[in-house]
């Protein structure tokens, strides 16, 4: 075979791996024009394809014999070297054979030495499909439509009716529509209804979405991508601790293994503190976990400054190990608030377990993406701080989102005063949604300053609102007796009035002080805070205000009138409460740890002397 008058050896030749590009330009090839291909990879004689370099052995090419191709220059069998080497960026010269990247050795050098950066975006690439998928799938699966189920022991299928046949049958997936009589069809559809199977076993809660109230999926998906963003950001943190301890640079193993048991141990004092607090976590979960979740991120910038001042590792690192162990402290205790939300089928545990299922996939995704991430910041604390930055904005607004999706159900000063006030007002009870979104994430002290600026809900007035705020900042429960009645005629007025009830209300100084007998009753707390709402109704809509206690105390004073009107309204309440959804049997509150025993037969002959 000849081409323009020479002739060429294509002794033994086979089909490369890829296929060869012709020149972007149109010219004939002759020893006379003096013509040199665009690609120098031309040696057609066994078939070279790569020329060789100087930095690197013979890896490709001068092979092409035997079945399947030769590798090596030394042969080989079956497929050929080149595959082995696919995956190796070092080695991958490929693209020479591409037009556009002839003679451009420097430039592809720097972009295929890029692993880590390859790496990450594979990853997130991965990470962000499964999640797309598995949140398609739970949206399918939280149908509001009825749908119709075939259980069989364990086992429930869904049913879709055929009205040519007049019956239900199973449901079809996209591929049992396409080959709908083929073996191939019926394998893949067996497969994925399998995988749907699996994952609603390992990761939703037993009979999904019923087993569980309307606000799960949503906060499961936020609470999965924070988690991830969560562990990136611990991993970057690891990281530059490793870099602090001077682990990369040859430091002495036991003084690096002293300081980081000193970070440690320091810390984990901050966890024994904390714990005295506990009481407050279940009033305004919310607030507490988003505390937390800003305790963290902090303590993570903490520990990714530690390479930028060594040689304060270990204060640094106690200070963010002691910040760590709060916020773990503080999300543990609120995640049983919520989860026991969730569970509306009071199937506590399984929700509880599915929870930490779903967190070990978001911290298996998270973990491969920081080392991925890591790989590209390495030792540089700039870069570091770049990377963590990006990922704290995730994370806490991930964080965010998840929160203002769950739904509590339970009653807590500022949630019972937001209903009882509207109660008053209009009559109307509002929604479990309708007073979680006016919940603020903050702390009390600032409710006032957003109550001017919030837009009007469907049931929710401003004036319940504003009443809310008033009342919480009022409010003082579990008073002292002596604090709030300085004389024994208040003191026998106010046994009298409340000799029926497990408290004692007075107003005292303008806060609403509320004295608990010692068998009051969450119940009793309750029923107390409506008796503080009608109060403050009195006071701000019917101009009647507090005088002395004993005047308050007599028939048609302020004191009486409220109680009587609570007595008769307050059973009216919780219906109406409980048919929207509120859990009505206690309050969820700490008050003061201050009680008073009472002896009425002690009081009567006092009063009688």
């Amino acid at each position: 075979m000849s081409y323009a008058g020479h002739p060429l050896s294509l002794s033994r030749l086979t089909s490369p791996p890829f296929p060869l590009l012709p020149p972007p330009t149109t010219a004939v090839f002759s020893a006379a024009t003096g013509y040199t291909p665009p690609f120098t990879p031309v040696k057609f004689q066994r078939l070279s394809l790569l020329r060789r370099s100087a930095s690197r052995d013979n890896y490709i090419g001068n092979g092409g014999g035997g079945a399947g191709g030769n590798g090596k220059n030394n042969g080989g069998s079956g497929g050929g070297y080149w595959w082995s080497n696919f995956f190796n960026f070092d080695k991958r010269r490929s693209l020479l054979l591409l037009p556009i990247f002839r003679n451009e050795d420097t430039f592809i050098d720097s972009v295929l030495s890029c692993k880590p950066l390859l790496l990450f975006l594979v990853s997130a690439s991965s990470s962000i499909t499964c999640c797309l998928l598995l949140a398609s799938f739970v949206q399918a699966k939280t149908n509001n439509g009825e749908i119709v189920y075939e259980i069989r022991g364990g086992k429930r299928s869904e049913l879709v009716p055929d009205y040519s046949k007049d019956e239900f049958v199973l449901t079809k997936t996209m591929w049992s529509r396409l080959w709908p009589d083929s073996t191939s069809g019926s394998f893949v559809s067996n497969l994925w209804m399998q995988c749907k199977e699996l994952t609603t076993t390992l990761f939703l809660p037993e009979g999904f979405p019923e087993s569980v109230t309307s606000d799960y999926l949503e906060y499961a998906l936020w609470r999965g991508v924070q988690g991830v963003a969560a562990q990136i950001s611990g991993v970057l943190a690891t990281q530059a601790l490793l870099y602090a301890v001077g682990l990369g640079k040859g430091a002495i193993p036991t003084a690096a293994a002293i300081n980081w048991v000193l970070k440690d141990g320091i810390g984990y004092l901050s966890k024994i503190l904390l714990s005295n607090y506990g009481r407050h976590f279940d009033v305004n979960p919310k607030s507490w976990r988003l505390f937390a979740d800003l305790l963290e991120n902090a303590a993570y910038g903490l520990e990714i400054l530690t390479p930028a001042f060594p040689h304060l590792f270990v204060p640094i690192g106690a200070v963010a190990g002691a910040g760590r162990s709060a916020a773990s402290l503080i999300q543990a205790a609120t995640r049983s608030c919520f989860y026991a939300g969730f569970a509306a089928q009071r199937n506590f545990a399984e929700v509880i377990a599915k929870g930490e299922a779903q967190g070990m996939v978001s911290k298996a995704i998270g973990i491969m993406l920081g080392i991925a991430l890591a790989n590209c910041t390495r030792s540089s604390t700039s870069l570091a701080l770049a990377s963590f930055g990006v990922v704290t904005w995730i994370h806490m607004f991930c964080n965010l989102k998840s929160y203002q999706s769950i739904q509590l159900r339970t009653l807590n000063p500022y949630r019972a005063s937001l209903v009882f006030s509207e109660y008053l007002l209009s009559g109307l009870v509002p929604s479990v949604k309708e007073v979680n979104d006016e919940e603020p994430l903050f702390p009390a002290a600032i409710l006032n300053l957003k109550a001017a600026y919030e837009t009007q809900t469907e049931v929710l007035s401003v004036h319940a609102k504003q009443a809310a705020a008033g009342i919480l900042r009022r409010l003082q429960l579990g008073s002292k007796l002596s604090d709030v009645a300085t004389s024994q005629e208040d003191v026998l007025a106010l046994f009298e009035l409340y000799k029926n009830e497990g408290y004692i209300l007075t107003e005292h100084e303008g806060r609403f002080c509320i004295v608990l007998k010692e068998s009051s009753s969450p119940q009793d707390m309750l029923k107390s805070l409506f008796h503080v709402n009608y109060l403050y109704w009195l006071e701000t809509n019917a101009g009647i205000k507090s005088s002395s206690v004993a005047n308050d105390c007599r028939p048609g004073g302020r004191l009486q009138m409220s109680l009587e009107y609570v007595e008769r309204e307050f059973n009216h309440v919780k219906t109406d409460g409980e048919v929207a959804g509120w859990v009505t049997d206690s309050l969820i509150a700490r008050p003061l740890p201050i009680r008073i025993r009472l002896d009425y037969a002690a009081v009567s002959s006092v009063a009688e002397g």
